[in-house]
């Protein structure tokens, strides 16, 4: 029996940790052959250079396509996606996949949908339908009128894609993957290994066994000038709260650049003794750092799916989850120092919320490698290179 070539992208850190427990199953499904293509800012150091966690753990790459021009802001947003259509139109030319599956609303992820659909190759989205802010949503909503397969994460979201017209028995709510992997970790007692040990960073050395935060903020990509003031006043609220913080870099949006130079301007003006920043983590160990915090502030996602499983209470700031589903987990403030504060304390009071099945309950992954093993993949009657 020949087996479907399934050909994931993933182009960015987060985007890995999404699709992981499916890569493995993937993987270990006896009717599939992966087809793992590397690129974006998944191969960039100064983004944590996700490929190196990839390759460590044991998932082999078929090609890696280098597409982020500098400058994070919208313009090369733009150019990136550009480029990103070019180089991956050759990969999947060369791989000739059976089926190529696109992560979710990054805005590189619409160069997958591009390269595969108008070569007539079957699309499969993983977490389509859901709504948030900035130009992710429309990303996501674009990726689901070029996909052929929609596996969803929620039944609001499989609701939102029959609703965009695609057909009933194409949309499948599987749960996320991600949340495979904070099934993983529930059982575990605490944190059994020192970040700043294994991971390095930049910032002091911290007292954390006895309470600490876990703080990611990402630029808004419909408020990138703004995205400077925005990092300022949250690191302010973190100093001013006085508790030991790991600090997470941003993703390679537009505004990262002021994201990321408001992070060195107040570290190197402030020297929060507080506070220290981390490139990137292997997925588990950060899930395992979040089960083990007070509380998770910013703006990541992760806040929203992981931490909801794991009970992590969560100080959501700003417009960029803007509407996407939330569990009892989410406070939600707006940019300010004095409302980020008052909010990380009131949640605190609450160590863990009940754990939420909202996004899955940690079997993801093998659904989605059955359903690419058994579904009928085609884009129209034929499918030709």
């Amino acid at each position: 029996m020949n087996k479907r070539k399934i050909c994931v992208v993933v182009t960015a850190r987060p985007s890995y940790s999404r699709i992981k427990s499916a890569l493995s199953a993937i993987q270990e499904h006896p009717g599939l052959e992966l087809q793992l293509v590397i690129a974006g800012s998944a191969l960039l150091d100064r983004y944590g250079n996700a490929v190196d966690f990839i390759e460590k753990d044991g998932f082999p790459i078929a090609a890696k396509v280098f597409m982020v021009l500098e400058g994070e802001n919208p313009t090369t947003m733009a150019k990136t996606t550009g480029l990103g259509v070019m180089e991956l139109t050759n990969v999947l030319y060369n791989l000739k996949p059976d089926a190529v599956v696109t992560i979710a609303d990054r805005f590189e992820t619409i160069a997958t949908s591009i390269a595969a659909a108008y070569q007539n190759i079957p699309l499969v989205h993983i977490q389509g339908g859901e709504v948030t802010g900035s130009i992710d949503e429309k990303v996501r909503h674009a990726n689901t009128k070029l996909a052929d397969l929609h596996l969803v994460a929620t039944e609001d979201a499989r609701e939102r894609v029959i609703k965009l017209g695609e057909a009933k028995d194409k949309v499948i709510n599987t749960g996320c993957p991600s949340i495979d992997l904070a099934k993983q970790i529930t059982e575990e007692p605490g944190l059994n290994f020192d970040p700043i040990e294994k991971y390095g960073g930049v910032g002091k050395s911290l007292d954390w066994k006895n309470g600490y935060l876990v703080a990611m903020q990402h630029p808004v990509t419909t408020e990138y000038k703004q995205a400077k003031q925005h990092i300022t006043e949250s690191l302010k609220a973190v100093k001013e709260l006085d508790i030991p913080t790991f600090w997470f870099w941003p993703n390679v949006d537009a505004g990262s650049d002021g994201t990321s130079n408001g992070i060195r301007t107040f570290r190197e003006l402030e020297q929060p003794e507080n506070i220290h920043f981390f490139k990137n983590m292997e997925p588990v160990d950060f899930l395992r750092l979040l089960k083990g915090s007070k509380a998770l502030i910013g703006n990541s996602s992760v806040g929203l799916r992981e931490c909801a499983y794991l009970g992590v209470p969560v100080v959501n700031i700003g417009n960029r989850q803007h509407r996407r589903n939330r569990a009892e987990n989410v406070i939600d403030v707006g940019y300010d120092k004095e409302e980020i504060i008052r909010a990380t304390r009131q949640t605190m009071k609450q160590e863990h919320f009940p754990s939420s099945d909202l996004y899955g309950n940690g079997d993801s992954g093998v659904k989605i490698a059955e359903i690419l093993a058994t579904a009928e993949l085609s884009f129209s009657k034929t499918i030709t290179y």
